[in-house]
C-alpha cells in the first residue's frame, strides 16, 4: 500500500470517531458530531485539526481494538470572520466523549497554543465526565485543564458551549470561562446527576429539572446564553467573538456602521415617565443610542432587574450596563450585583469601555437578601467598578439613590464621563422616606398628614433629589437633554481613546467573594 493511500485511510477512519452506528444514535438525539459542530462554528475551510492520530493510553480495561484515533476530542484551529480562534470538540461516539490522559492532553495542548498566540479559546463540551477506565488520571486530566483556564483567565477570552451532558468535575472548566452557552433540551450540567440525587436527598428530578439549559439560564446564571438549536448556539458564539478583542492587549475591536455619530433621538426625551414610580423599559433607551440598535445580551434570562450587553459605539465595542425598571424597580439585589460585576470585570480585563445607565432605587431591602449576604455580594459590584480602568461613561436617566448611586460607575470611583438627564433624581433616598425621617415631629403633629407630606416631598426634590445640586459638585459632568445622549457619548469616548490609568502594584486583590 502506497504511504499516500495509508495517510488516506487512517485520516477517513478518525474522522468516523466511534463509527457509522454511534454517529446515528448521536443524530437520533438530536445533537450533531462533533466534526460537524466545529464546521458550524467556524469559517468554511478554514478548520486545521491537530492530534488526529492521538490514541488512548492502553490499559487493561480498554482493548486495543476499542482505541480510536483521536480519543473522544477534536481539536485545532481555525477562524471566525477571519479571525484565529484555538477549538476543541469533545465526541460522544468514542467513550461518550469521556476524558481520560490523551484527551486532556489534546485540549491542554491547544489552550496553550492559544494563549501564546493571543486568541479565543472555544471549548465544544459533550462529555459523560471522567472515564473510569483510566482511573485518577482522568482526574489528573481534568485539573490539567482547570489549571489552564485559571492561567488563561483575562488573557484570552474562553467560550464554553454545552451541547450534551457535563457533569461532575466537567462542570467547573466551564464554570471559570468568560461565557457559556447551552442549548435547550440536548444540553445539562450538574455536579451530580438525579440518580445520586435521589440516593443522598431523595428527591425525584429529571435531568431537564436539574440542570437543563432553562434552570441554568433563568434561575442559577450559570449558563449566559441559551439556544433553541446547536446551529443557533454556533451562530450566537459566532457573534459574540465578534464583540471580543483577541486578547488582552488588544483594544477593543471596532467595525464600520453607517449609523451617524451625531445622530439624535427625539424620542428619548419621552422615554421617561412624568410619574416616577412609573416604570419604562431600559432596553429602548440602549438600542436608542447604541450603533444601529444592535445589542447582544448576556444573562438575558437571569437577574432581569439589570441589563448586562454588548453593543457598538462609533464601530468600537462597548459593554453595557444598565437597571432595568420594568423588573423589581431596576433595584439591585445579590444575583444582580454579582450578575453585573462579572461582566465589569471582563470588560475591563479586555479593554472594552463601559456605557453604565443609572435608575437605581437602591439595594433591596428584606431578611432574605440580608441573611443571603446582599452586603458581600453587593460590595462586588462595587469593587468591580472601582477596580476598572477602562473608559467609563455613565448616564443617569432617572433614580440614584443612596450606596447605589455609588457603586454604578459614579464619578467618586474613577467615573471618566458622568451625566445626568433633567429627570435625574440623586440622592441619599427617595422624597417621601426622606421626608419621613427629616419631618418625623412635624408631620406626627400635622392635621393632614398626607398633605404635608406631599408639600414636603415636592420641596425635597426642589432643593435636593434633582441632578443639578450634584452638577454644582462636579459629581456629573453636565446635564443634557435626553435626545442628544448618543452624539454626546460619542465624543466623549472618541476622548478617552488613549486613557492611561492603572491600579498600585499588587498580586492582586481581594474582592469579596
Amino acid at each position: 500500500m502506497k504511504t499516500t493511500d495509508r495517510l488516506s485511510e487512517l485520516r477517513a477512519k478518525a474522522a468516523l470517531g466511534g463509527g457509522e452506528q454511534r454517529i446515528g444514535q448521536q443524530h437520533a438525539k438530536g445533537k450533531l458530531t462533533a466534526r460537524e459542530r466545529v464546521d458550524l462554528l467556524l469559517d468554511d475551510g478554514s478548520f486545521t485539526e491537530l492530534d488526529a492520530f492521538v490514541l488512548a493510553r492502553p490499559t487493561e480495561l480498554i482493548p486495543d481494538d476499542e482505541r480510536v484515533m483521536g480519543d473522544g476530542v477534536i481539536t485545532g484551529f481555525g477562524r471566525i470572520d477571519g479571525r484565529l480562534v484555538y477549538v476543541f470538540s469533545q465526541d460522544f461516539t468514542v467513550f461518550g466523549g469521556s476524558l481520560a490522559e490523551a484527551h486532556a492532553a489534546k485540549i491542554c495542548k491547544v489552550m496553550d497554543l492559544a494563549v501564546r498566540n493571543g486568541a479565543p479559546i472555544i471549548g465544544l463540551n459533550d462529555s459523560g465526565g471522567a472515564r473510569i477506565q483510566e482511573g485518577v488520571v482522568s482526574l489528573g486530566g481534568y485539573a490539567d485543564i482547570f489549571l489552564r483556564n485559571v492561567l488563561a483567565s483575562g488573557v484570552v477570552p474562553q467560550i464554553s458551549a454545552i451541547m450534551g451532558p457535563c457533569a461532575g468535575g466537567a462542570v467547573y472548566s466551564p464554570a471559570i470561562t468568560d461565557f457559556v452557552a447551552m442549548v435547550r433540551d440536548t444540553s445539562y450540567m450538574f455536579v451530580t446527576g438525579p440518580n445520586v440525587v435521589k440516593t443522598v436527598t431523595h428527591e425525584d428530578v429529571t435531568f431537564d429539572e436539574l440542570g437543563g439549559a432553562d434552570v441554568h439560564a433563568r434561575r442559577s446564571g450559570v449558563a449566559h446564553f441559551e439556544s433553541e438549536d446547536e446551529a443557533a448556539c454556533a451562530a450566537l458564539i459566532r457573534r459574540l467573538v465578534g464583540f471580543l478583542p483577541s486578547n488582552n492587549l488588544d483594544p477593543a475591536p471596532i467595525a464600520r456602521s453607517d449609523d451617524p455619530p451625531d445622530r439624535e433621538d427625539p424620542a428619548l426625551d419621552r422615554i421617561v415617565p412624568d410619574v416616577a414610580t412609573k416604570p419604562y423599559d431600559m432596553k429602548d433607551v440602549i438600542r436608542r443610542v447604541v450603533d444601529d440598535a444592535d445589542v447582544l445580551e448576556v444573562h438575558e434570562g437571569w437577574a432581569q432587574n439589570i441589563i448586562c450587553a454588548f453593543a457598538r459605539l462609533d464601530g468600537r465595542s462597548i459593554g453595557v450596563v444598565a437597571q432595568q425598571p420594568t423588573v423589581l424597580a431596576g433595584v439591585l439585589d445579590i444575583d444582580a450585583s454579582v450578575k453585573a460585576a462579572r461582566f465589569v470585570r471582563f470588560c475591563d480585563a479586555f479593554n472594552i469601555p463601559l456605557l453604565t445607565f443609572v435608575d437605581v432605587p437602591g439595594f433591596l431591602p428584606g431578611t432574605a437578601q440580608e441573611h443571603g449576604g446582599i452586603i458581600r455580594n453587593g460590595a462586588k459590584l462595587l469593587y468591580a467598578y472601582a477596580e476598572a480602568t477602562v473608559p467609563k461613561l455613565t448616564v443617569i436617566t432617572r433614580k440614584a439613590y443612596g450606596g447605589a448611586y455609588d457603586v454604578m460607575s459614579s464619578k467618586h470611583i474613577r467615573g471618566d464621563y458622568n451625566v445626568a438627564w433633567p429627570s435625574a433624581e440623586i440622592a441619599v433616598m427617595g422624597p417621601e422616606g426622606a421626608v419621613n425621617v427629616i419631618y418625623r415631629e412635624e408631620l406626627a403633629k400635622a392635621g393632614d398628614q398626607d398633605e404635608r407630606r406631599r408639600q414636603l416631598a415636592a420641596e425635597y426634590v426642589e432643593r435636593f433629589a434633582n441632578p443639578y445640586v450634584a452638577a454644582a459638585r462636579g459629581y456629573v459632568d453636565d446635564v443634557i437633554e435626553p435626545r442628544e445622549t448618543r452624539r454626546k457619548l460619542v465624543a466623549a469616548l472618541r476622548s478617552l481613546a488613549g486613557k492611561r490609568d492603572t491600579n498600585p502594584r499588587r498580586k492582586h486583590g481581594n474582592i469579596p467573594l
